[in-house]
């Protein structure tokens, strides 16, 4: 027996994180009637967890260096931003009520840092606006004929509305609701799909026990990276990072990784130096070591000396081998570039964001699915890739807003789909 059908007059939104809400708002503002399908109990649970700590909700850099820190498909999230960028995002915020800053980094944050009252504020206004908000509603794929499953609480549904927007996410946090159990789906009705990659992640080094035991979690900072892009050109950045039991994790991480994880797809590693002290030159720090030690250790001198201990001494000492630890020499060139041979990323599962998805060449100027007429796309589900810092979620809104606003047009003077 087929499903029951499930009726939807407009625009049906399936996925209610950022991007999805932001289709269903444009969509609404567009006039056209809209009901928001969410796998779990409540809406935006991944933007509460990544809120939890201070809601980074954009960044104040201004463009065209903004749309650079976009790594793949950063031309098509250009024209994303060209009508929703950072100060856009910020005046939306203040007319939720809800008032913003820049950080000292240049991050945004809301002036009480907190993202439940934005989140409340938002649903209290689609809800005004008439959304139509259905929980527990998983999108189950196609059935043989084509049409759409929905499971519900009462059973599957037979689903059918004038255009579809899919902001299902990636594969980051599946517990939060992004499985990317769609990219077979979707692959299955001919739209182009690149697999699930991790990204803003930590990345795999095999430590000592030692090391392990008595220094996973310690921060090191500040240093500067250097490392290689997939052209070869030689780069440097200076950040945080964190050494944790597995590797290394952390914002510096996250900004360069989209390089190191090619540089793992093309060689089985990557390889990553550390500038253990980014404010003294090598020559300082072979001068200082060079002079006798007067009877001190070599983690004394290095403390007392050039202040470097805890984790970074520990690290220091976790890379040189007995010999080298004798050279000042030799002691010195590590501590400014000390290599570090990463052997692979952390599960999907862990990554704050994916890459990978539905290719940026299968869907069209409004983000329509060009393999599905009346099917739009948005979010992280699509193959672009940002670093932390408010770009991702920046992203994320601007280009919900693109594609409610594109499936409200179609939604307008189309039929019922199937």
């Amino acid at each position: 027996m087929a499903a029951p059908p499930l009726p939807c007059p407009g625009v049906a939104v399936i996925g209610g994180g950022p991007a999805g809400l932001m289709a269903a708002e444009a969509a609404l503002a567009a006039g056209v009637a809209v009901d928001l399908f969410e796998v779990k109990a409540s809406v935006g649970r991944k933007f509460l967890l990544a809120g939890r700590g201070g809601l980074n909700l954009t960044h104040g850099e201004p463009r065209p260096g903004f749309d650079r820190r976009y790594h793949r498909g950063g031309g098509r999230v250009a024209e994303w931003l060209d009508d929703f960028d950072a100060t856009a995002l910020r005046d939306w915020a203040h007319g939720l009520g809800i008032p913003t800053f820049v950080g000292s980094s240049g991050r945004v944050f809301p002036t009480d840092l907190k993202a439940a009252p934005l989140l409340r504020a938002w649903l209290a206004r689609l809800k005004a606006q008439g959304l139509r908000l259905h929980v527990r509603h998983r999108w189950a794929g196609f059935e043989d004929d084509g049409t759409v499953r929905i499971d519900t609480p009462q059973g599957p549904r037979r689903l059918e509305a004038a255009a579809v927007v899919l902001a299902l996410g990636g594969g980051s946090w599946p517990q939060l609701g992004s499985d990317g159990a769609w990219l077979p789906w979707l692959a299955g009705r001919g739209a182009p799909v690149q697999p699930l990659e991790a990204s803003n992640c930590g990345f795999e080094h095999a430590w000592s026990p030692h090391l392990r035991e008595r220094f996973a979690g310690a921060p090191l900072k500040p240093v500067v990276a250097h490392w290689s892009t997939i052209h070869g050109e030689a780069r440097h950045r200076q950040g945080e990072c964190v050494l944790s039991e597995y590797g290394l994790e952390g914002g510096l991480l996250y900004a360069i990784g989209a390089d190191l994880r090619e540089q793992q797809r093309r060689q089985g590693h990557a390889l990553l130096h550390l500038d253990l002290l980014p404010a003294t030159p090598l020559a300082t720090v072979e001068a200082a070591l060079a002079r006798p030690r007067e009877g001190r250790s070599l983690s004394e001198v290095l403390r007392r000396r050039l202040k470097l201990d805890g984790a970074k001494a520990a690290l220091l000492r976790e890379r040189l081998e007995p010999a080298a630890l004798a050279d000042p020499v030799r002691i010195a060139a590590a501590i400014k570039r000390l290599p570090l041979r990463l052997t692979a990323t952390r599960p999907i599962a862990e990554a704050i964001s994916t890459a990978g998805g539905l290719c940026l060449d299968g869907v069209d100027a409004g983000l329509g699915i060009r393999a599905l007429p009346g099917w739009f796309a948005c979010g992280e589900m699509l193959d672009w890739d940002a670093p932390t810092g408010g770009y991702l979620l920046t992203a994320c809104f601007a280009s919900g807003r693109h594609a409610g606003r594109a499936a409200a047009r179609h939604a307008a003077g189309a039929a019922t789909l199937p």
